[in-house]
């Protein structure tokens, strides 16, 4: 894809772009032109090991799991872990690195059904002990995002299956190295995205593949959520780590909890794929101006200058030729919203508050009956199976408990997971591709094919052949 680009003043350093979208090799781009930077984003790196599309292991009666990283996310993961049951999965391994967090989920593990990890803590490298163990069968990472890979890598290279929080990987590099790793060792490397699991999203990607919407065309999803105050917390985000990313980076910096579901809608790498995407942020003010109103000791009291612009909207083109526009807001009063919005040529549906039409049924939305109707009769399997269970563990309404079950059900049986590596890299990747576009000015930008071809084969999520 040829373009014409100018300059900007900021783009002096090719280098420290390059690095900073991660492209493999990036040292060589001291002197690149724009050009190159954009084409060296879109190569496809040489396969080191065996795909993994389909990947099925020897089925694992009771699955052993290692938790890495017990904030928010992992204390969670721990909690709905032990929901599923012994009788499928036992967690033999915890760490984090403040000693407080890893004892508080220790100690919750041990008053609700009495299992009793082996805790790690207290040192960075704490976590390499976990990995190594010969009792982990599944390592579950929910650290912050830069450490994601790493330990995702060396998980896998010790024989461990592994599951990510998102997104995955930061950098085109990172997911490289994610999809070689896993071909290398055979192991699986599954995106934790929650949101697949939700009700709604599987009650529409049920209605996709039966064919409700006819041919998909245009979809629009987000990630809308007034973070502030928990970025700036001194205690809800480990040295305050996110935030720290909207001072250098500039794109969708997390874009698969509305871009997943729709990229399952749309059989990404199941027969499509994104090709491309132009990627714009506004002028950012929200972070400068609600600065001031932290506490005195806090590190970025009055602190102006973020990079990061209040919203984000990243466009992606699909090989197919369809349009999904991907939002990023974490920094306004705007209400929480997905969108969830899917368009095809016989029905369409938006989200928050979900609402549908379908063709023949008048010009606006369906009643309330006729939309009842249309819930029960293409309600997924899946979550009809689960729903009592996931109303009373919990996890944003039922997903993440429905999740957690079904990827360790998956491993139960010895069946593919719902989602692999090649969806972990494809769904991360928008962040580097999207910062590459905003910073040379909202260019097309293509995207890597982390299949290496392998997209034109059509094939069934695991979701949906083996519910």
């Amino acid at each position: 894809m040829k373009q014409d680009f100018k300059r900007r003043s900021f783009l002096k350093n090719t280098a420290a772009l390059a690095a900073l979208v991660g492209l493999p090799g990036g040292n060589i781009f001291s002197k690149a032109e724009p050009q190159e930077l954009v084409e060296a984003a879109a190569k496809v790196l040489p396969a080191t090991g065996k795909p993994v599309f389909g990947l099925k292991v020897p089925p694992i009666k009771q699955v052993k799991v290692g938790i890495i990283g017990l904030g928010n996310r992992g204390a969670e993961h721990a909690r709905l872990v032990n929901a599923v049951g012994l009788g499928k999965a036992k967690i033999t391994a915890i760490c984090d690195i403040r000693p407080e967090f890893a004892n508080k989920t220790l100690d919750f593990l041990q008053k609700n059904g009495g299992q009793k990890p082996t805790v790690y803590s207290g040192k960075p490298d704490a976590w390499k002990e976990l990995c190594r163990r010969d009792d982990v069968d599944l390592v579950i990472i929910a650290t912050p995002w830069e450490d994601h890979v790493p330990q995702a890598v060396f998980a896998m290279q010790h024989g461990k299956h592994v599951a990510l929080e998102v997104p995955c990987a930061l950098t085109i590099e990172e997911c490289w190295q994610m999809v070689n790793t896993a071909e290398e060792t055979q192991r699986n490397c599954m995106i934790l995205e929650n949101v697949c699991y939700g009700n709604e999203e599987l009650w529409l990607l049920n209605m996709a593949a039966s064919g409700v919407f006819g041919t998909l065309t245009y979809a629009e999803c987000a990630y809308i959520h007034d973070l502030r105050e928990l970025m700036f917390s001194k205690t809800y985000y480990y040295n305050q780590w996110r935030v720290r990313h909207h001072e250098v980076r500039d794109g969708n910096l997390y874009p698969t909890h509305g871009l997943g579901p729709v990229a399952q809608y749309m059989d990404i790498d199941r027969g499509d794929r994104f090709d491309f995407c132009v990627s714009m942020s506004n002028k950012q003010t929200c972070l400068d101006e609600f600065t001031p109103t932290l506490e005195p000791d806090n590190e970025f009291y009055n602190k102006t200058g973020f990079v990061h612009g209040d919203m984000n909207n990243t466009l992606i083109k699909t090989a197919k030729g369809r349009t999904i526009l991907v939002q990023h807001d974490v920094v306004t009063g705007r209400p929480y919203s997905r969108i969830n919005m899917l368009a095809g040529s016989k029905a369409f549906h938006k989200g928050y508050p979900s609402q549908m039409s379908v063709s023949g049924h008048g010009h606006g939305f369906l009643k309330a009956e006729e939309y009842k109707e249309y819930r029960e009769r293409f309600a997924h399997p899946l979550w009809k199976k689960l729903e009592g269970e996931a109303e009373k563990n919990g996890g944003h309404g039922g997903m993440d408990f429905v999740m957690l079950w079904r990827m360790i059900d998956c491993l139960n049986r010895g069946v593919e997971l719902d989602m692999d590596v090649y969806d972990a890299a494809a769904w991360s990747v928008v962040t580097p591709i999207s910062e590459l576009s905003v910073q040379l000015g909202s260019v097309p930008v293509k995207f890597p094919d982390f299949t290496r071809g392998y997209w034109k084969k059509e094939r069934k999520l695991g979701v949906m052949a083996n519910p």
